[in-house]
């Protein structure tokens, strides 16, 4: 990040960085002041933030303005009026928002339940926004399938798109195995032909 950039904002960038690589409780402040471009162990983080605790949720509120804005985005699709191409842009928007999320995830993956109520609720969140659009997709196309099934299919098709991207970015398994457009072909057919059964 540029050192022209506010230090608040170096800040919470270099946290988010460092807590998605690291994990939030081995990230030092000092390296947190370091990576920013402070003097490391100056303390130069508390006069922008009273603790570490407080740049992660800093930084969680980044995130969750971002989701906000890319919510909006959903509806330039909506209503193409061809299930699989709504289907493949609604993919393309979940993998979208999911690596932009990664960072969050990341830590969320990184960090115990439990050990920042903020972190956990941000991640549900996230997570159970996703399922609801889903969810919502999945009724406007096929309002007879009973709603159980649609939260249940919902889930499913997040979770196939999440657990691509985890395989990359927590477990590191090589992008190159399987491309994104042969991945959501593949995941759009199978919700299509879901779909299509009761329409």
């Amino acid at each position: 990040m540029s050192a022209a950039a506010p230090t608040r904002e170096r800040l919470v960038t270099e946290a988010m960085r460092l807590f998605s690589a690291k994990g939030f409780e081995a990230t030092s402040v000092s390296q947190i002041e370091a990576a920013a471009g402070l003097a490391a162990g100056s303390g130069a983080l508390y006069h922008h933030f009273k603790s570490k605790e407080a740049l992660l949720n800093a930084g969680i509120d980044r995130q969750l303005d971002r989701r906000r804005a890319m919510h909006d985005i959903r509806a330039l699709f909506a209503g193409l009026g061809d299930l699989r191409a709504e289907l493949t842009a609604l993919g393309r928007y979940l993998l979208t928002v999911i690596d932009e999320e990664t960072e969050l995830l990341q830590i969320a993956a990184r960090t115990p339940a439990g050990r920042s109520p903020r972190l956990d609720t941000a991640y549900a969140a996230l997570v159970d926004g996703l399922n609801a659009e889903l969810t919502e997709w999945i009724a406007a196309w096929a309002p007879t399938i009973p709603s159980q099934d649609r939260r249940v299919l919902a889930t499913l098709g997040v979770n196939a798109i999440l657990g691509a991207r985890f395989a990359t970015s927590l477990f590191r398994e090589s992008p190159g195995q399987l491309a994104d457009e042969k991945y959501l072909s593949e995941w759009t057919a199978v919700l299509a032909a879901r779909i299509q059964t009761v329409c």
